[in-house]
């Protein structure tokens, strides 16, 4: 937690650096854009939906082979990458998208086990991407990404908005093409669906702040022109 404070206050700092550097900041915002992607959607895998996505340690998947519900598991991936099952034993499944996964163990269950068969994996927690919560929710913490998820659902999981939480002050901070990027969100906006619900990647921070309060992150929402355009940091 100690180590996201950090994170969080040279963000907060570079911020108010660009600021004075750029007469505000206005020179950095890209304005009309929503905040896009981060990185890592195209190297080690931000979730994007099943086809995409590549497993890592943590993630808790469920193998299934057609007709034969012995050989069926929920396992977890190890912090080597590796899955055992029945038969095949240890199997690489860090770094593969699922279709890869899905063809590679009905390649092994084919050598000698079985005639033709049809390897089915759903992924119940997708554990090695996660998301960071802090400032005015109930439950700030680091909470895994189990499946598609936006911004009003990542709130929900961190067990809703403190009651001093200031609406108008949700700021979601993302790497962006080599960038620390950051976006400010309203929350009534949100849930009245004027704006768009974002979806959240793998290392997303998400920082409420507090209703009144006098510091960084004020000077810093105060800084954007704009709800749910970004800023480079």
């Amino acid at each position: 937690m100690f180590r996201v404070l950090q994170v969080i206050s040279a963000l907060l700092l570079a911020v108010m650096l660009v600021g004075c550097a750029s007469g505000g900041g206005t020179r950095q915002v890209a304005s009309g854009k929503a905040l896009p992607a981060p990185d890592t959607t195209n190297a080690s895998g931000a979730y994007e939906g099943a086809n995409d996505y590549r497993l890592g340690a943590q993630d808790l998947i469920e193998v299934s082979v057609f007709g034969v519900s012995d050989l069926s598991k929920t396992v977890r991936v190890n912090s080597n990458g590796q899955i055992s099952l029945p038969l095949v034993g240890a199997v690489m499944a860090g770094g593969r998208t699922i279709p890869e996964l899905e063809t590679e163990l009905a390649k092994r269950y084919a050598d000698g086990f079985l005639q033709r068969p049809q390897v089915t994996i759903f992924v119940k927690e997708f554990s090695s991407q996660r998301i960071t919560m802090e400032g005015a929710v109930k439950n700030p913490g680091i909470f895994p990404l189990t499946g598609k998820t936006s911004l009003l659902q990542a709130v929900a999981v961190a067990g809703g908005l403190d009651p001093l939480a200031d609406l108008n002050g949700i700021v979601l901070f993302r790497q962006i093409e080599g960038k620390k990027m950051a976006a400010a969100y309203n929350m009534r906006d949100l849930r009245s669906g004027r704006i768009e619900d974002p979806q959240l990647y793998g290392d997303d921070i998400i920082v409420v702040e507090q209703s009144g309060s006098k510091t960084a992150m004020r000077r810093f929402l105060e800084a954007l022109p704009a709800f749910g355009l970004f800023m480079a940091l």
